[in-house]
């Protein structure tokens, strides 16, 4: 992280010294004009420089007193979703002389909102999934390659999904979808490589580089023609359950073949506990350990704690018998957290079919059939359907509000502290549906703030979303899959990229190309690549899954030290012609 924070300072700073030498002589004596809600040029032939029809990069070709007035009357510039205006911030109440002071302030606000995205999708999103997963029955092949990966995916789908919402932001969407491609089966891989040398599962890898390489062609393709029909957008979900029932199939046949093979059903049970996804992996650890601790620390004699007690327990984020034992940067980070996790623990649900009573907070889950449809209704749309009048007078979020209050009543005074109710499994849909809007809300104002800097700095959302973006997202998975190659399951952590951001890329684009052709009642969506660097980015990523094709069935699918080498070293080569492809120091 400290890293990845020391390259996008140099970076800022870079093409902040850039933008200040090429505008200083034009900002002196600017010569566009406002057009009625248009700022054109008064010269005659010469047209405003945009990037991508985004009209707001014009801001930063104007002088400091005319950028406050540009903004507030460009739609280009007050169309993002999220809940803060960004360019009209900037702009108009941060003084010129401030500008690097505000762009450092958006880069701190960036990390913790990446944060926020990784504690929502951890802490609430999956384990409700996981809920959902263990009530419908699924094995652990089909909730690995649908629930697990929504799981895993969210803050990458999500992200996509909010990029595709606007042409102007689109780029963000194919530039983090491919960057992060890109840096998984490069870094993380390669990563895993060295760490833990092994010998890859030769079928399930070709499936997933073959299904892999269809959707990036695929997405060239479009990329390619420019726009994307409603029948294409939904090829791509119907490529992915196409690639679900191929693992389904596949591991229903390599189980029976097994069975046949040894004849007996306890080693197939022991391939099947080979092959579990890294996350059930993952939450199998932490559920022993949490009931080691739990078991340390027992009362010896029992005791009924009353609802006030019971409410406090629930909406408080530190562990009190674990904190002493903690890292003093932990500490720090968990300090940081703190509101945060208490807000989220006041308006989600979470049940854990783990524990005896399946998480049930008899106080707490009754405030949040308030908090929960609350959340919903102001955080959809940025909160413009829960502020719309009924008959004109009452709002939809009061409407909701009473709603919640009787329900909420009726859930009290029918249930008790110690046993869950039977309908409790319906918390896990609620929480659920809760912190998907809470995923899309954050992933909106991740995308606003990023569109932001590409204005100020002159950056393309292509090179934002191939590396802020796509890192962000995706720094997690790498520790987390580095850590289980560490312990000893590299095919397991290898099998969980591959699967990752095969399910990122099909819905990501899928989802996010339907949700704006409906939204704009249009049969097609325009996609134009930005410049050179898109053809870059996906030539790189083709390139890199063609080795992978070639090479790892060359070394009898070895993964060796020297072959992650390769993988580094491949990504730091794309890294850099990407940069320079950015600031046109190279030219196709």
């Amino acid at each position: 992280m400290r890293a990845l924070l020391l390259v996008l300072f140099c970076t800022v700073a870079l093409q902040w010294d850039r933008v200040s030498c090429q505008k200083s002589a034009y900002l002196s004596n600017s010569h566009l004009v406002p057009h009625g809600n248009v700022w054109r040029s008064d010269r005659p032939g010469e047209d405003t420089p945009n990037r991508n029809g985004d009209e707001c990069d014009v801001v930063m070709n104007l002088s400091a007193s005319q950028r406050c007035e540009f903004v507030k009357n460009t739609p280009d510039c007050t169309s993002d979703e999220g809940f803060i205006k960004y360019p009209v911030v900037t702009f108009c109440l941060f003084p010129p002389n401030l500008l690097p002071l505000a762009i450092t302030l958006y880069v701190i606000w960036l990390f913790v909102l990446f944060l926020l995205l990784g504690l929502i999708a951890s802490d609430f999103f999956c384990p409700n999934l996981s809920a959902i997963s263990s009530t419908l029955r699924l094995t652990h092949n089909v909730a690995g390659v649908t629930f697990l990966a929504l799981g895993n995916g969210a803050p990458d789908v999500f992200s996509a999904m909010a990029a595709f919402s606007h042409p102007q932001t689109a780029g963000l969407a194919v530039g983090a979808l491919f960057g992060a491609g890109i840096f998984v089966t490069t870094v993380v891989a390669g990563s895993i490589a060295l760490v833990k040398p092994f010998t890859v599962a030769s079928r399930p890898f070709l499936r997933d580089v073959v299904f892999y390489m269809a959707a990036v062609f695929w997405t060239f393709n479009i990329l390619y023609k420019g726009h994307i029909s409603m029948g294409e957008a939904l090829g791509y979900l119907g490529l992915y359950i196409a690639y679900v029932l191929t693992v389904i199939v596949s591991a229903y046949i390599y189980n029976r073949q097994k069975h046949q093979l040894n004849g007996s059903v306890q080693t197939t049970g022991r391939e099947q506990g080979e092959t579990l996804p890294s996350d059930s992996y993952r939450d199998t650890q932490s559920g022993s350990i949490q009931a080691h601790d739990e078991g340390e620390y027992e009362p010896l004699l029992p005791y009924t704690q009353s609802t006030a007690q019971i409410f406090l327990n629930a909406i408080n984020p530190v562990d009190s018998r674990t904190w002493r034992r903690q890292h003093w940067s932990a500490k720090v980070l968990k300090v940081i957290k703190v509101p945060v996790e208490v807000l989220l623990l006041l308006t989600l649900p979470v049940v854990d079919t783990d524990k005896e009573d399946h998480n049930w907070k008899r106080p707490l889950n009754c405030l949040h059939i308030i908090t929960g449809p609350l959340v919903c209704v102001l955080t959809f749309q940025s909160g413009k359907y829960g502020l719309l009048l009924i008959e004109g007078e009452v709002p939809v979020w009061v409407l909701v509000l009473c709603i919640g209050v009787f329900l909420s009543g009726i859930v009290f005074f029918t249930t008790t502290n110690e046993r869950p109710p039977r309908y409790h499994f319906l918390y896990s849909l609620l929480g659920f549906v809760v912190s998907a809007l809470w995923i899309s809300t954050v992933a909106s104002e991740i995308v606003s703030v990023l569109h932001l800097l590409g204005i100020v700095l002159s950056l393309s959302n292509t090179v934002l979303g191939l590396t802020l973006l796509a890192w962000g997202n995706s720094i997690g998975d790498c520790f987390a899959d580095i850590t289980i190659a560490r312990q000893g399951y590299p095919r397991m952590a290898i099998s969980a990229c591959f699967g990752g951001i095969i399910f990122n890329m099909l819905f990501g684009v899928g989802l996010g190309c339907l949700l704006q052709i409906f939204r704009n009642n249009n049969n097609v969506v325009m996609l134009e690549p930005e410049g050179m660097l898109c053809w870059v980015l996906s030539g790189a990523l083709g390139l890199s899954l063609v080795f992978s094709f070639i090479l790892v069935p060359l070394q009898c699918f070895h993964l060796s030290r020297v072959y992650g080498i390769f993988l580094l070293i491949f990504y730091v080569v794309f890294l850099v012609v990407a940069l320079l492809t950015e600031f046109r120091i190279i030219q196709f």
